[in-house]
């Protein structure tokens, strides 16, 4: 199952992917992280379904396997996010501009998130969405 948190920079996207891969106890791919072993800091339009594509990537090895992942990244437009092909989507919806004026003009957000997070959450409120993820998979799996 391959989790998507995205939403604009500074939103608390790492923040939770932390704390919910413990919870889970599954792979976890940063996107800065990521871009950093790639050496590749491109944030054009290209840039980023490159991004987009390489999350994947690492997100379907670790599906293959039959491992849970969460990948957190802004995953900005509607393009991006069809490239990811998330089973789930959290989308991190606490603030409303992010701290990069290209990354907020660009930003479309989703219209078919699975979860909208909308304020930070308690660890007890992040184990209950674990919880109800975890569900939601058992569920796609037996049907």
């Amino acid at each position: 199952m391959k989790i998507l948190v995205m939403g604009l920079p500074g939103s608390g996207k790492t923040w939770f992917a932390e704390r919910a891969q413990k919870a889970l106890e599954c792979a976890w791919y940063n996107a800065d992280k990521i871009r950093e072993m790639a050496g590749d800091w491109d944030f054009t339009p290209e840039g980023r379904k490159r991004q987009s594509d390489r999350m994947y990537c690492f997100a379907e090895f670790e599906k293959s396997y039959g491992r849970i992942v969460i990948c957190d990244f802004v995953c900005p437009t509607a393009e991006t996010r069809e490239i990811f092909k998330a089973d789930y989507t959290i989308w991190m919806n606490t603030i409303q501009e992010g701290r990069f004026e290209d990354t907020n003009k660009l930003f479309e957000p989703p219209k078919d998130s699975d979860l909208e997070i909308t304020g930070y959450l308690a660890d007890g409120e992040i184990r209950d969405i674990i919880r109800g993820i975890a569900k939601y998979r058992k569920e796609k799996a037996f049907s």
